[in-house]
């Protein structure tokens, strides 16, 4: 007696569902899929077979085909989630053993730079300063114009920028900020002295990095207003944040430097942690002794008044440090780049 093609199907996929129920692992799953769905397998012959059938015998075996093929893909599928599902099973309850002790969790940490940055942070909050923060992304008029540095003026030239496209009512462009300083005039906008403040945050430039810079970093601007205040006040408030970041053996020294929103300025360094001061291959000092932290200065009377302030009654100093630098004489690291190299072999040393 002749097969039918209907009963055809319906006994391949009779066949096939008892195949792939003693299927017991993913090889065995695909030798069932290339023997029965694939373009050789049993099924698929009869799907080949259609066009030599009348027409009318030929829609009603398709329609039944394509639902066997669906029936069994579906199947497979099924199947394939069992296994996977018994073999973790099997896999968790093989690990169980509760003679063995705990498997010890790994412990994140807070990153070197964020250690630092707590800490000289601290230090100022016990100064009395109070910790605010601003926006990495600023506008061209805080970074640089409303800091004494206008449009084609060549101190722009100390800050190598990265520029946005877009632009603020189509003139005002915008950048990713190169130091903390906007902020001295974001907080004098709309607070009145006395005024006392230390701004962490990234600050980018795009710039060639070696030992001590990098195009990425982070910085802690500080801002005093009141009346009366004097450079003595500047230089006693950074050796205080110095002896008690470094403790009193660390040499600190202040030397005259330009800065367009300071007026004097100075550079604040630390000796050389790493050589005695003299070598010239040293790849932190580079000969000179001293590692710059941060730059310093009598804020520029011309800020002060431009914000309101009586520049007759009110004086005042600013500073921006670098957290990477102090980072790197506190953790004797002397190589800038390797605190975001995201290695967990440096990190795990912290």
């Amino acid at each position: 007696m002749t097969t039918s093609p209907h009963d055809r199907v319906a006994e391949i996929e009779r066949e096939g569902l008892e195949a792939l129920a003693g299927t017991s692992d993913e090889a065995a799953l695909d030798a069932w899929r290339v023997r029965v769905l694939g373009k050789s397998g049993t099924l698929t012959g009869v799907l080949r077979g259609l066009g030599e059938l009348p027409p009318e015998d030929r829609k009603v075996l398709g329609a039944a085909a394509n639902l066997a093929k669906n029936a069994l893909e579906a199947a497979l599928e099924e199947r394939r989630e069992a296994l996977r599902r018994a073999a973790l099973a099997s896999v968790e309850a093989d690990a169980i053993d509760v003679t063995l002790p705990g498997r010890p969790a790994p412990r994140g940490r807070l990153h070197p730079i964020t250690q630092v940055r707590r800490q000289i942070l601290d230090v100022f909050e016990r100064l009395g300063f109070l910790v605010i923060e601003g926006p990495e992304v600023e506008l061209d008029s805080y970074n640089f114009d409303s800091l004494r540095i206008p449009e084609h003026h060549p101190a722009r030239d100390m800050w190598d920028t990265f520029w946005f496209d877009e632009e603020v009512d189509g003139k005002t462009p915008l950048l990713l900020r190169t130091h903390t300083s906007p902020m001295q005039v974001r907080f004098m906008e709309t607070h009145e002295p006395p005024i006392r403040v230390a701004v962490p945050g990234r600050c980018y430039r795009y710039e060639a990095t070696d030992a001590t810079h990098e195009w990425m970093l982070e910085q802690v601007e500080l801002l005093v207003i009141d009346e009366g205040v004097s450079m003595a006040n500047l230089k006693g408030t950074l050796q205080e944040w110095a002896r008690q970041m470094f403790g009193p053996s660390r040499k600190v020294m202040m030397r005259n430097s330009y800065f367009p929103f300071v007026e004097p300025g100075v550079e604040v360094a630390v000796d050389c942690f790493a050589c005695p001061g003299d070598d010239p291959s040293c790849s932190v000092c580079r000969g000179s002794g001293w590692l710059e932290l941060m730059g310093a200065g009598m804020v520029h009377r011309d800020i002060i008044e431009a914000q309101g302030y009586d520049p007759e009654r009110y004086t005042g100093f600013a500073a921006g440090m670098g957290v990477e630098r102090v980072a790197m004489v506190l953790l004797g690291v002397s190589d800038i780049r390797d605190f975001h190299l995201n290695d967990p072999r440096f990190l795990a040393q912290f």
